[in-house]
């Protein structure tokens, strides 16, 4: 926890420090936000950097899955390359959108499975699970920890901001993901701004920033897990109470399970909470696409 404290620390000094004429100007979202500023949840590089973190993700079960409905897309990011996502169309055209947020493994099998499952409960949904690695998958906690440290937070904000423009201005958009995804669902929701209709985090860090959080545009539903050392209650507890001085919902449901217990590619698996916690997923997004 010291190292997180260090890494936030040092980039709220290097936010507020004037600029020299020298800086290189960042990137800006379509709402003036630079992009770096998009991904301050990648306080994750600190966690992962940590040994017990990196311990508490059991190396998940070899598998495999063919997909009915998904394929690979490619699509023009603000930085200048390109990103990648696994996309399931929508049968009937459809202004709605669901942005699905890998874990720290990466866009493997198991997340294109979870996409998948969404696309046919949600119906008239279009979803797109995106690559935050650039193909990378990590099937060793060393390589996850190592991609997520490796990748930087500028990166991050413009795959995001690429699939959210991919999705178009139109788009009403809600967001999922889990663990490293479950902080870049709420970053995710930050950058899409008015078109936000929804955000699901499984287990994410949270963002810590009021002044960030006074710009969410959706509700935040959060699942945690009571014995989740890497993101414990009171970190998720803090969170609720920012969230509510600020103005903001966050719903919020705790489960007797540790960090990652909702993937079955987890050898700590807890089928039982997963389920509870689908279905009051599904509910909730349901509800913010029909709103």
């Amino acid at each position: 926890m010291k190292a997180l404290f260090i890494f936030v620390g040092s980039l709220f000094l290097s936010l507020i420090a004037p600029k020299k004429p020298e800086d290189k100007v960042l990137p800006l979202t379509s709402d003036g936000v630079p992009l770096c500023y998009t991904s301050t949840s990648h306080d994750m590089a600190a966690l992962a950097a940590d040994p017990a973190f990196q311990k508490l993700h059991r190396e998940p079960i070899a598998f495999m899955y063919t997909s009915a409905a998904g394929e690979m897309v490619k699509f023009a990011a603000p930085d200048g390359k390109e990103a990648n996502g696994f996309l399931l169309k929508s049968k009937t055209a459809s202004d709605k959108w669901l942005l699905v947020y890998q874990e720290w493994w990466g866009l493997n099998d198991y997340v294109k499975q979870e996409a998948e499952k969404y696309y046919n409960d949600l119906k008239d949904v279009n979803v797109l699970a995106i690559d935050m690695y650039d193909g990378q998958v990590a099937t060793k906690r060393e390589e996850a920890a190592q991609l997520v440290q490796s990748v930087k937070k500028e990166r991050l904000g413009a795959i995001m901001q690429a699939a959210i423009t991919y999705a178009g201005p139109k788009a009403k958009i809600a967001s999922v993901g889990w663990c490293f995804g479950g902080g870049l669902s709420l970053q995710s929701a930050l950058l899409a701004g008015n078109q936000a209709v929804g955000c699901v985090m499984y287990y994410g860090q949270p963002e810590k920033n009021p002044e960030r959080l006074k710009t969410l545009n959706t509700d935040v539903l959060g699942i945690f897990g009571i014995r989740d050392k890497g993101i414990p209650p009171a970190s998720v507890s803090e969170f609720e109470k920012t969230m509510k001085e600020v103005g903001k919902v966050a719903t919020i449901k705790m489960y007797d399970a540790d960090h990652a217990f909702a993937n079955p590619s987890n050898p700590g698996f807890d089928k039982a909470a997963t389920e509870d916690a689908y279905q009051l997923t599904q509910t909730y997004l349901k509800e913010r696409f029909n709103k």
